[in-house]
């Protein structure tokens, strides 16, 4: 009756099917003891007790509402457990397809990027053409194959972050400088797949302008194997982005950083003497 009335604020019609049952209990009990046990219905009373007495129904309901109650409490109990199991499942699973949802966002967000690359070398009949689509098939592997698993190595997301960078130095030729430093063992480290590049990406795209020469600098230090701080450094042209167009890699990476570390992680960015310079802490 509770999930059929209770849940459902039928309220009055609980309470009086809830009294019927208790005189139909009374009434199954008291006979049942009188016919098969004894006369005296309450048998740990003080004196005997007749069927139907006031004292003796007070008792019985008593009773019942006693086992209505502690019955009622355990599956509660019980229902509250499995619904916050599922309402924890739920969550995972909601977790689970936003995350796989924002990654499958990086893929053509990317190779849309670097498809512009490409072209801009076909178009110049550049000899560097072959050995961008070369390292563009690598990547192309990466992203579609080896990044399915939650996390991935270090020392591939630099590799990747490395050949993203070769692919614009053959677009851009001397106009590009850049360095990368890693401070601590980085060989067993496992982070989020794809969650740098958004990053790198746009040091060109609000770096580069006309004749304009770019300076990116990237560290990765190991602190106490506990966090990994990420620093990007590059100059910053506040008109190489004039159109206003927001690209999705950098909300991306924002919201995916939300999802995987809650408030775990810091992320600061600035502007200082014309450079952009990001500050990324994160748990390893």
């Amino acid at each position: 009756m509770y999930p059929k009335y209770i849940l459902n604020k039928k309220y009055i019609k609980y309470i009086i099917y809830f009294l019927i049952s208790i005189g139909i209990f009374y009434v199954v009990r008291t006979e049942l003891i009188y016919l098969f046990i004894n006369e005296n219905v309450w048998p740990e009373s003080d004196k005997p007790q007749k069927a139907y007495s006031f004292n003796h129904i007070l008792v019985v309901f008593l009773i019942g509402v006693y086992d209505v109650a502690l019955v009622t409490a355990i599956k509660l109990t019980a229902e509250w457990i499995l619904e916050r199991k599922r309402s924890e499942q739920l969550r995972e699973t909601q977790l689970r397809t936003e995350l796989n949802f924002l990654k499958s966002q990086i893929q053509p967000h990317f190779f849309f990027n670097t498809l512009n690359n490409l072209y801009a070398l076909a178009i110049k009949k550049s000899d560097d053409a072959p050995r961008v689509i070369l390292k563009l098939s690598d990547m192309m592997q990466y992203v579609l194959y080896d990044v399915n698993s939650p996390k991935v190595s270090l020392l591939q997301e630099i590799k990747h972050i490395d050949n993203y960078i070769d692919i614009e130095k053959m677009r851009f030729n001397d106009r590009i400088n850049s360095e990368m430093n890693i401070t601590g063992e980085i060989e067993d480290i496992q982070v989020p797949p794809l969650l740098f590049l958004s990053f790198v990406e746009n040091c060109f795209k609000h770096g580069l302008k006309e004749n304009d020469h770019i300076f990116i600098n990237i560290s990765f230090r190991v602190i106490e194997n506990k966090y990994l701080e990420f620093i990007l450094k590059n100059n910053f042209n506040p008109n190489a982005n004039k159109d206003g167009k927001q690209g999705i890699g950098l909300n991306n990476a924002k919201r995916r950083l939300n999802l995987l570390f809650l408030n775990n992680y810091k992320m600061e960015s600035k502007i200082e003497d014309s450079n952009y310079i990001l500050f990324l802490k994160i748990p390893i």
